[in-house]
């Protein structure tokens, strides 16, 4: 009996989402920062940081798909696109506010989710990169092309958010709703991963025949990771539409799938974290680079024509070096730190 009631605890404890008081207390610490970063920074800062917030949900649910079923896509910023797209028109031309909006925005992105998933249920490898790559020139082309609803390359503009009356007309409030929806994005992630769907996702990304012999259903866990996916990409892209105040075809390209990609490759596939971490590194890179740039830019001018090129290189190089040298990412590293102090100074 005590051996059973010790294993009870065990798994229970295995699975809490912060197990130790240290984690608990960091967690408090960490939301205190977050809740007072708009009041101490400046208006630019609280842009980068909805723009981080955005990328960390939008990263989320590409992690679910790619990290933990391992279906590769190259067509998650059209799906943030759609997103987009439908709250932009739904808040312009129907004057809806931002609780009916964003709902929406996710089931238009889940239900065209659940469309591409069901023809790729046979489709792995190289073959559903090319599916899900078609996708998003598809999608591509009808956002450029259908103006009487896109309104082409002019775009949308979109009212200021209202939530229960209240209008967030400025980074500084719209970041609260970015940061509550980013938390609860990455709390239903990390337990959809223990949970018993997760655990399927997992088993059918690790070996696919092994996992439908074991009783479990694997065209039903593909088309619920392509919907929970696109669900969420297309929250993020709602969101990114009240951000930004007007939404063009060239905020879903395709570079911006790559982009996402490279930010959970960067940060660590198929855990939350690493889908957090990976969002803000290569987000917050770029403006590292512009900072460096500007300076080097003024002092030697004969480099300003190239600093950009070199920029851009570095951007590419940081992702080389990742795969190269750590394929588990960020996380990966965190990981080696973590178990390091753990056994100090007895680490051998």
């Amino acid at each position: 009996m005590s051996v059973t009631r010790f294993c009870v605890r065990s798994y229970r404890q295995d699975l809490k989402v912060f197990a130790s008081p240290a984690a608990k207390i960091s967690l408090v610490l960490l939301a205190v920062a977050l809740l007072c970063l708009p009041m101490v920074a400046g208006t630019y800062v609280a842009f980068v940081s909805c723009v981080c917030g955005v990328s960390v949900i939008s990263t989320i649910g590409l992690n679910i798909l790619t990290g933990y079923a391992g279906l590769i896509s190259l067509g998650h910023a059209a799906f943030m696109g759609i997103g987009a797209y439908t709250a932009a028109i739904l808040s312009s031309k129907l004057g809806l506010p931002l609780v009916a909006t964003l709902p929406l925005a996710g089931l238009a992105a889940a239900l065209t989710g659940f469309v591409v998933g069901v023809p790729t249920l046979r489709l792995k490898g190289l073959y559903l990169v090319v599916t899900t790559l078609a996708f998003q020139f598809i999608v591509e082309h009808v956002i450029y092309h259908w103006e009487s609803l896109t309104q082409g390359d002019r775009g949308i503009s979109l009212p200021d958010p209202t939530l229960l009356g209240y209008k967030f007309g400025t980074y500084e409030s719209f970041y609260y709703i970015i940061l509550a929806v980013a938390v609860l994005t990455a709390l239903f992630a990390k337990n959809l991963a223990m949970s018993r769907t997760g655990r399927a996702l997992v088993a059918i990304r690790d070996r696919d025949i092994a996992a439908e012999m074991i009783g479990i259903h694997v065209s039903k866990y593909k088309i619920l990771a392509f919907v929970v996916s696109s669900f969420i990409a297309g929250v993020a892209g709602g969101l990114y539409a009240y951000l930004l105040r007007l939404i063009s075809p060239d905020h879903f390209t395709f570079g911006q799938s790559i982009l996402y990609i490279a930010m959970i490759i960067v940060g660590g596939m198929g855990t939350v974290l690493g889908s957090i971490v990976g969002a803000l590194f290569m987000v917050l890179l770029p403006e590292a680079l512009n900072a460096i740039s500007g300076p080097l830019a003024s002092a030697y001018p004969a480099l300003a024509p190239r600093i950009g090129g070199v920029s851009a290189a570095v951007y590419g190089m940081v992702i080389i070096l990742f795969l190269l040298l750590e394929p588990n990412g960020l996380f990966g590293i965190w990981i080696r730190i973590k178990r390091y102090w753990k056994t100090w100074p007895y680490s051998y």
